[in-house]
């Protein structure tokens, strides 16, 4: 797998992000709209694309949370490709890009009906930390922090 650093103009980020949203929909149900209002892509400035053979399976971006720390966003990979090291290899590469930008640290919020996530990030070696700003008191959502 090769990955690209591009920003959210990227026709292959956005047809992945249509993905992952149809697949939020889905397993957040009624909860969708709350988490879907955090999840634009706009001004996304730091995305990454994943491609296997020329196609691309896996995007994730992050953007800057405060001084120090960057907010992991819009993590997916292809049903298809999962479990080959797709999403290890391109979370490791926006966490590579925030270390270059001088941050320190990444935080990401997941759902708890995501558990494929949840065992990626823990994987990745991302500790679970109290839900913050927008999921404080969200039963649903868990996040996570890790120093880079």
């Amino acid at each position: 797998m090769t990955t690209k650093r591009t920003d959210s103009s990227n026709i292959d980020f956005q047809n992945l992000v249509k993905f992952l949203d149809a697949d939020l929909a889905v397993r957040d149900g009624e909860d969708h709209e709350f988490y879907h209002q955090f999840n634009s892509i706009d001004m996304l400035k730091n995305c990454v694309v994943g491609y296997s053979d020329d196609l691309a399976v896996g995007c994730g971006a992050f953007k800057p949370f405060s001084e120090d720390t960057v907010e992991i966003k819009r993590m997916y990979t292809d049903p298809e490709k999962r479990g080959r090291g797709f999403a290890s290899k391109i979370l490791n590469e926006l966490e590579i890009w925030a270390k270059e930008e001088g941050y320190s640290r990444c935080v990401l919020e997941t759902g708890i009906k995501q558990p494929e996530a949840i065992a990626l990030y823990e994987k990745c070696g991302y500790i679970r930390i109290p839900n913050y700003g927008q999921y404080i008191g969200i039963e649903n959502s868990v996040c996570f922090g890790k120093v880079v």
